[in-house]
């Protein structure tokens, strides 16, 4: 089967469906196909070729385009700064680099051969013949966020692509009748591969908002809109937003007339969950996967949307949970890693085999550092990165998720954020950071701790409490939590 079937022939079923649109600007499956063959054609010979990822057509069209051709596509965050952005471009070497006409590129891209996307070729009645190549071949180079180095490309091949994209069909019931809702950065894997790619898949369409706004997001559900795809920061403000009753109404009755909400990149507060769902009698759903692993888990369309977890396995990943070691855990019910295999993972980080290595076992499971607990139906919940949110206070293995969540319900909380730091007698030290619901009147620290040993237990209480006016972000609304220092 090809990658995006309703592209290889746009004189079928689909061809006068819009399949994208970015706010007045829309291209139907014909005038998409016939876009981005013609662009296809000119970078054949690319070998490889970066993508000034706007949220535009233009990247659509420069995207299908190099997967039409085979070429593998570095997509580009554009608000990425001028070292890391010669990084990746020096790392992944492509030689040539697809814009909109208008866009004013970096110097960083200067030495590549610059190809402008023109998105208004006349449909044809038959696409232009690309031979489909193998999975295996790398679809795309995505980079990851660098927090421990500089950012690392990793390979997806087209086979890694589909599975995730099928395995959601498989979860959430996708049909080429759905239109999805969305206002994702298109350098990613959430906004690009399943926000574009996953709709073009199934031969249905995609209304990007380009700037996220909950009037954007009533305003296309109310109008056709079937999915909605968010990070907790976009459902954070609809949920504010829901508080409001100037606009709750609107809103809300558009939300509840949606088939699915769907949340990921980062956990969804509990607190959030609940308040969309009193609102709107719905419950968002959340989908755990990574980079270089593209979907691991999902709640199913069917499925129970349980708050504070990620759903299970999707169809043909494995995953387990181990110790730090790599043994099983000695007790099943505790903080584990979480590792995976399937056919969702990457082929490996590109120029980096050792990285490669270290990340992968023996045997092919993939090591995630993320860090959960199993429910006995097969549900996952998250705790948090090894390397930030887990915590070893006392003796004790904590997750650092869900005493976020303890403190989010607490009324003087907007929002929260926990660490660790060294303490000579505990080994580690809770820290929580928060943003208070009344900067004049926070909450006193001794209150915030009182609370979730009471919601918790008291091993988990915070030791040292932090007021900020924000918590950094970073594009995709994950809290950096190593920008955290006292």
């Amino acid at each position: 089967m090809p990658l995006l079937p309703a592209l290889q022939d746009p004189a079928g079923s689909p061809a006068a469906r819009e399949a994208v649109r970015f706010g007045e600007q829309s291209l139907s499956y014909a005038r998409l196909a016939a876009a981005a063959d013609a662009l296809a054609t000119r970078i054949a010979e690319a070998g490889r070729v970066a993508v000034w990822a706007t949220a535009t057509p233009e990247t659509v069209v420069a995207v299908v385009a190099a997967l039409r051709a085979g070429v593998p596509a570095v997509p580009l965050n554009p608000k990425t700064g001028e070292r890391e952005l010669a990084h990746i471009v020096s790392d992944s070497a492509p030689s040539t680099v697809l814009a909109a006409a208008g866009d004013v590129l970096p110097p960083a891209l200067a030495a590549l051969a610059r190809v402008d996307v023109d998105t208004t070729a006349a449909p044809r009645t038959r696409s232009t013949e690309f031979p489909e190549p193998s999975p295996e071949s790398p679809a795309l180079i995505v980079y990851t966020s660098g927090t421990t180095g500089p950012p690392k490309g990793a390979v997806l091949p087209r086979r890694a692509v589909a599975a995730t994209l099928d395995a959601l069909e498989d979860a959430w019931q996708w049909t080429g009748d759905d239109v999805l809702v969305h206002a994702l950065p298109l350098f990613h894997v959430h906004g690009l591969i399943l926000g574009i790619l996953g709709p073009l898949r199934r031969g249905g369409s995609v209304r990007h908002l380009g700037r996220f706004s909950t009037e954007g997001v009533a305003r296309e559900l109310e109008s056709g809109g079937t999915m909605l795809f968010g990070v907790p920061t976009m459902y954070h403000r609809i949920a504010e937003a829901l508080a409001e009753p100037a606009a709750s109404g609107v809103l809300a009755k558009a939300l509840a007339g949606a088939r699915l909400l769907v949340s990921g990149s980062a956990a969804l507060p509990v607190h959030d969950h609940e308040r969309i769902a009193a609102a709107t009698g719905r419950r968002v759903i959340e989908r755990y996967g990574m980079t270089e692993t593209l979907m691991n888990t999902g709640v199913r369309a069917d499925g129970e949307a349980r708050p504070g977890t990620v759903g299970a396995p999707l169809r043909g990943v494995e995953l387990r949970l181990v110790e730090e070691d790599g043994s099983a855990l000695a007790d099943p019910a505790s903080i584990g890693e979480i590792q995976v295999r399937g056919p969702n993972l990457f082929t490996g980080y590109l120029n980096r085999p050792e990285a490669t290595a270290a990340a992968l076992t023996a045997d092919g499971w993939f090591r995630t550092g993320d860090m959960a607990t199993l429910d006995p139906d097969g549900y996952v919940r998250i705790v948090g990165r090894k390397a930030t949110d887990l915590i070893k206070s006392g003796g004790y293995k904590i997750g650092a998720g869900e005493i976020e969540n303890a403190l989010l319900d607490h009324p003087g909380v907007r929002e929260a954020a926990v660490t660790g730091e060294p303490d000579p007698d505990l080994g580690e030290r809770i820290v929580a950071w928060v943003v208070p619901a009344d900067p004049a009147s926070p909450p006193p620290a001794d209150e915030l701790a009182a609370h979730v040993a009471a919601q918790l237990s008291p091993h988990k209480r915070p030791r040292t409490v932090r007021y900020l006016d924000e918590l950094p972000r970073n594009d995709l609304g994950k809290i950096m939590k190593r920008s955290l220092h006292g």
